[in-house]
């Protein structure tokens, strides 16, 4: 289908909202009360494709998984052992956190199966999955280029390792860790920077030893889990187009409720307030094993920065609306340390530069990350590359331009976002999709 956003210019947003469910929490709550012992509830699921995709392969690999229903679902679990081969292969639409870690959930199994996606997933490299899963005895299959299809040959006897990763990514130390709960002795995975810790948060909600220590998290093989009931906090990740929305535009001030404000994920709140961003959070308490707030963002004068390097990994998905941000900032803003970017859902530095450069906007792409010199820009037509961030990013950018803002192939938006544009009008954005 193919769908698109049309954004007049100038507006502000305002009011009190409350974003759709974490993406991350909710495909890890599936995965993980898929294999527990007993019935985890989940409230607060996000029902978007990319999570239902997940629930859609637990439910072909014999698990009883009700829901959802209005956000609530009930997870039937069949214990470490229980998954059942699949009659059909395994289809994970557009999500490659579900692809790569359900490669380490899989690896361990006494059955095989073989794992595609949508269009834009079987272009994602899956061998930063397989490679070191590799080395735990898996036998993972890529078709040419490391790219999806993937086949995955059943296990029983995979190996823990100790093993650092090269580039920091939270889909790689997830896919190791849960292989690592079906491996003999230890597996330990070392972290060159800090990434999102949801995995290990929630193996230890489900009773699940995990060790950490400094930039290091280890589990040990042959345990289990136990069921548990698990709050989904609203996700950070959608909540940072309204926050970045909220910064740039007059007038704004926006209150988004009990936003999931995970140290590995608030990076795009610390880069925004380095950037002069008027951002509080408000009633900081626990939900499920990780911490929420609400957060208050008004209106506020932006200043170009360079982004520390420690933050590029606890921001890695929402740099996108951060380019917007700082197209909105006065002076250069400049991102070193970024190439994972490059393959995303779209290579986000080049599609990210070709659309403010359509605007207007001085954005110099380079391999790893990007300059970005703030100030006036137009309107125009964008191409989102059927990547929803990026098409989240650009209608946002419209609150700041002089003339309407055309995004199109915004249809992936629901994998992530679904309601973005009601919520986002009703907040004071100006937009329609056609």
């Amino acid at each position: 289908m193919t769908l698109n956003y049309q954004v007049r210019p100038g507006g502000a947003l305002t009011g009190r909202i409350r974003v759709p469910g974490d993406k991350s929490i909710s495909h890890r709550s599936i995965m993980l009360g898929s294999i527990a012992d007993g019935v985890t509830h989940i409230g607060g699921f996000l029902e978007g494709e990319d999570a239902l995709a997940t629930r859609n392969v637990f439910r072909a690999l014999g698990v009883r998984i009700e829901g959802p229903d209005h956000g609530n679902v009930t997870v039937h679990g069949v214990g470490m052992r229980g998954l059942e081969a699949p009659a059909q292969v395994l289809d994970c639409g557009n999500s490659g956190t579900s692809m790569r870690l359900l490669c380490g959930l899989l690896a361990g199994q006494n059955f095989d199966c073989e794992l595609t996606g949508d269009a834009s997933l079987r272009k994602r490299p899956m061998q930063r999955v397989a490679e070191p899963l590799a080395r735990m005895r898996a036998e993972i299959s890529t078709a040419e280029g490391g790219r999806p299809p993937l086949r995955i040959m059943g296990i029983a006897n995979l190996r823990g390792i100790d093993y650092r990763m090269p580039i920091a990514s939270a889909q790689v130390k997830s896919a190791l860790l849960l292989a690592g709960l079906y491996a003999r002795g230890r597996t330990c995975v070392t972290e060159p920077a800090p990434t999102r810790d949801h995995t290990e948060r929630m193996l230890a909600a489900f009773g699940y030893p995990v060790e950490r220590k400094g930039s290091t998290v280890c589990v040990s093989g042959g345990g289990k889990l136990t069921a548990t009931d698990i709050e989904v906090p609203t996700d950070i990740s959608s909540a940072a187009f309204l926050m970045v929305g909220a910064s740039i535009a007059p007038g704004s001030d926006l209150t988004l409720e009990h936003v999931g404000v995970n140290p590995t994920r608030t990076g795009v709140i610390d880069i925004l307030r380095l950037m002069g961003a008027s951002i509080e959070l408000l009633d900081q308490r626990q939900a499920g094993g990780e911490p929420v707030a609400d957060i208050r963002v008004r209106h506020a004068e932006l200043k170009g920065i360079a982004i520390p390097a420690e933050q590029v990994a606890l921001a890695i998905d929402e740099f996108p609306v951060l380019f917007v941000a700082a197209a909105n900032a006065r002076g250069v803003t400049v991102l070193r340390g970024a190439e994972e970017l490059r393959v995303k859902e779209s290579d986000r530095i080049a599609v990210m530069a070709d659309g403010l450069q359509a605007l207007g906007v001085a954005a110099e792409p380079t391999a790893d990350g990007m300059r970005v010199t703030g100030g006036n820009y137009g309107g125009g037509t964008v191409a989102s590359h059927a990547d929803h961030r990026i098409a989240m990013a650009f209608a946002i950018a419209a609150l700041r331009a002089r003339a309407p803002i055309t995004v199109t192939d915004c249809a992936n938006v629901a994998t992530s976002f679904p309601g973005f544009v009601e919520l986002a009008a009703k907040s004071g954005l100006r937009i329609k999709q056609n």
